[in-house]
């Protein structure tokens, strides 16, 4: 059987009972081997009232003591038994729980890393972190079924031809029960899984907030809208509460029919077994046993009901990982798969009339920042586009390629909580990663660290500042060193001295190799080959900063505004970097 942890399998995406079959089929051996041991502990659970009557009509009755005390010591072995089955059902079941657990986990984590950049636009980050977590537990809760699952429906097998042999009448009355059961709790289960499903959406909006809420505290402290974000955050957790109500309330219905319902089954066949006694019809040992039956029959039904209940909820929650595996990136290897261009060539956007020169700094600028970013998701394939490299259109170029050859980097690329030197690069050389950090401007955050690279920072880069996470992000871009570097905004964050400095260093690092950048500044213009200024997502005009400065009203009007927000704001900036910095030491 192969580790989940390592090979999880192909997952069967069809619909929520076939993922969960996947799970089963997936550790056959295992699940059969809870099947059979969950059944012999079920139905040994009806040998002791067998056994007791035995002892009450063979013993007591006849006043044999031979007799009793045989019939006692296979009562006392027999629960010996079926204690070790207990506990090995247990076991093999727990690790049949914690391989479907961990086979979702890991088709779950190997999907997200295919999915990449198209996931924020299909599904947030706390939606991932529920599924990850809470509906893989729930789906994991399912298999359950499996071992005592079966048990019981052997179990109620055993006793009803053992009281065939007593009574038909009581059999009858048994084998009714469990229609009646289901006609009375299953419309229930159908009510929770809609009222579960709902809530479950819910608590994936509301673990969303949390996450976006965590991640902005800094920003939103600063410009004070901690309380607003908090409020909604409440409006949603109360919605959820009411949600949580809803299926607090189905559920204590199919809790109470748990508990009551077996209590009243044992009831009527305990009624009709003493008075068949009192007619005659039944010994001593046989009303024992019948009472016996009754009593352990309580298992089999509750876990009827749980086993319904797990999987009504299980459904819910395979749907959400069935939905989750079912998106497919938008740049998925092409049937043609084509070779990438054999040296540098030119890439070119024809929605945008882009044309990026190979070996040269090209900056992107426009009035909307959102558009000049949308150019670089073309040029970097991350969405379906007619864009080419060298003539051959991207979508057609094998993504292996594309990918080892062009790099985009934006200000949303994750930090993982470890060492500095792990986020920049782990495995880099020693010589590499220190000109990468010098040309990002990233020393003086390695001197004011305690352990330098060795240091560890928060998950996402949350102890640094935002300026201080850009200039991360940059310094391992330059670390992996593409053929092509597409940057969104690489020095928003940061002072006009240190974008200064920043866009010499970068231009210099990157001297020979393809760089495009998206920026207003005129400080980074200002260093471009190549400035394409962009109006209403369509190039308006090309050449140098200073080019368009003189021929291009709305690009000097564009780059005027900008240069008096940057030196109104530019003391401001400097303060914030300086006492984020200070606070990361």
């Amino acid at each position: 059987m192969a580790d989940p942890a390592q090979d999880p399998g192909e997952p069967d995406i069809r619909g929520p009972l076939r993922y969960i079959w996947w799970l089963i089929v997936s550790q056959r051996r295992r699940v059969l081997t809870g099947s059979l041991l969950g059944s012999a502990w079920m139905v040994g659970l009806m040998a002791p009232p067998y056994l007791l009557s035995r002892a009450v009509d063979d013993g007591l009755t006849a006043a044999d003591s031979s007799a009793l005390l045989g019939w006692t010591g296979a009562l006392f072995g027999v629960g010996v038994l079926n204690a070790w089955l207990a506990v090995m059902r247990h076991r093999v079941m727990t690790r049949v729980r914690m391989d479907a657990a961990f086979r979702s986990v890991r088709v779950v984590t190997e999907h997200t890393t295919k999915l990449g950049a198209v996931l924020p636009r299909h599904m947030s980050a706390g939606e991932v972190l529920t599924i990850g977590f809470a509906d893989v537990v729930q789906v994991s809760n399912v298999l359950t079924v499996t071992g005592p699952g079966v048990g019981a429906v052997l179990a109620y097998g055993v006793v009803a031809a053992l009281l065939l042999s007593v009574s038909p009448l009581l059999a009858v009355v048994v084998l009714l029960g469990v229609p009646v059961l289901a006609v009375l709790v299953g419309p229930l289960l159908g009510q929770l899984r809609g009222v579960e499903g709902a809530y479950r959406d819910r608590y994936g909006l509301l673990t969303t907030r949390l996450v976006d809420l965590l991640d902005g505290l800094r920003v939103l402290g600063g410009l004070g809208g901690k309380d607003v974000h908090a409020g909604r955050y409440r409006d949603h957790s109360r919605a959820l509460r009411t949600e949580g109500y809803r299926v607090g309330a189905v559920t204590s219905w199919i809790q109470a029919l748990a508990v009551g319902l077996p209590t009243v089954f044992v009831a009527a066949v305990t009624w009709l077994a003493a008075r068949m006694a009192a007619e005659g019809s039944l010994t001593t040992g046989e009303l024992v046993a019948v009472y016996g039956y009754a009593a352990v029959l309580v298992v089999p039904v509750a876990f009827f009901i749980e086993g319904g209940q797990d999987l009504s909820r299980g459904q819910v929650a395979a749907r959400r990982i069935v939905r989750f595996l079912a998106l497919r990136p938008h740049s998925d290897e092409p049937s043609a798969g084509l070779d990438a261009p054999a040296g540098p060539s030119v890439l070119a956007d024809p929605a945008s009339g882009v044309e990026v020169l190979p070996g040269r700094f090209t900056a992107l600028t426009g009035a909307r920042p959102q558009e000049s970013a949308l150019v670089v998701e073309r040029l970097g394939r991350f969405v379906d586009s007619e864009a080419e490299w060298g003539g051959i259109p991207l979508r057609d170029i094998a993504l292996s390629q594309v990918r080892e050859r062009i790099l985009v980097a934006d200000n949303e690329a994750a930090l993982f909580a470890g060492p500095l030197r792990d986020a920049i690069g782990a495995h880099a050389d020693a010589d590499a990663l220190s000109r990468a950090v010098e040309a990002a401007m990233a020393g003086d955050i390695v001197q004011g660290l305690p352990h330098g690279l060795d240091s560890a920072i928060a998950s996402r880069g949350r102890d640094l500042s935002g300026g201080q996470r850009q200039r991360v992000r940059l310094a391992r871009a330059l670390l992996a060193a593409p053929e092509v570097l597409l940057a969104v905004e690489p020095t928003s964050a940061v002072d006009a001295h240190t974008e200064a400095a920043i866009t010499a260093r970068l231009r210099a690092h990157r001297d020979g190799l393809t760089t495009v950048v998206t920026t207003t500044s005129p400080l980074v213009l200002d260093r471009a080959d190549t400035v394409c200024h962009l109006v209403d997502g369509r190039v308006a005009a090309t050449g140098t900063h200073r080019e368009l400065l003189a021929a291009e009203p709305g690009y000097r009007r564009l780059v005027s505004r900008d240069a008096d927000d940057e030196n109104t704001d530019d003391a401001d900036a400097n303060d914030a970097d300086a006492g984020d910095q200070v606070g990361a030491a």
